[in-house]
């Protein structure tokens, strides 16, 4: 069930798509298994073993996947979510190049996405920290016409989903005390 979950959430393939959050999970899982080696060992500051965690935590890093200072225990807290994020389907759709997940995937599979000169046409390809500023449409795709309808498209569900603009109004008025509603009420 919670695979099924994420194939929906990242438009992953109706058929076949198990297979990229399957990857996704024995990536995570040997990350883990080499923090955990790590973190077992009694001294890690100097070394070959020094050596290994600064590599495994700048490779994280370089991927996305930690922050800035991130440490060992950092990536015990990785999950299938974040890696699976750091899709280049996933990336298109949150870059606002593309109205949905499923879009993202099309598009990024009828080479209209590069990440500068270079065509991608793999949707599972993992973006690094630098591709992500290089990230747009591929200059021979009629996408990088403003005025193309899939790009007004794209523009006009974006602009409906601005965060912030509704205020939210709680429709109950009234508030519950054990399942009775409480006389709001005032008498002068």
């Amino acid at each position: 069930e919670e695979e099924h979950a994420l194939k929906e959430q990242f438009g992953l393939k109706k058929i076949g798509g198990m297979k990229e959050i399957w990857k996704a999970k024995s990536k995570l899982r040997r990350w883990r298994q080499n923090a955990m080696k790590l973190i077992g060992r009694v001294d890690t500051s100097e070394g070959h073993f020094s050596r290994e965690k600064d590599d495994l935590v700048e490779s994280l890093y370089r991927r996305g996947l930690l922050g800035d200072g991130a440490s060992l225990d950092d990536i015990l807290q990785i999950t299938v979510e974040h890696v699976l994020s750091r899709r280049l389907q996933s990336q298109v759709y949150y870059r606002g190049l593309a109205s949905s997940m499923r879009q993202a995937r099309q598009l990024v599979v009828h080479g209209h996405i590069g990440l500068g000169d270079q065509k991608m046409t793999v949707p599972s390809y993992i973006i690094s920290r630098d591709d992500e500023s290089i990230l747009t449409y591929h200059h021979t795709s009629p996408l990088t016409d403003s005025s193309h309808p899939i790009r007004k498209e794209i523009e006009e569900l974006r602009a409906a989903a601005e965060y912030g603009e509704e205020v939210y109004e709680n429709p109950i008025e009234e508030e519950v005390v054990a399942g009775e509603p409480e006389n709001i009420e005032t008498t002068e």
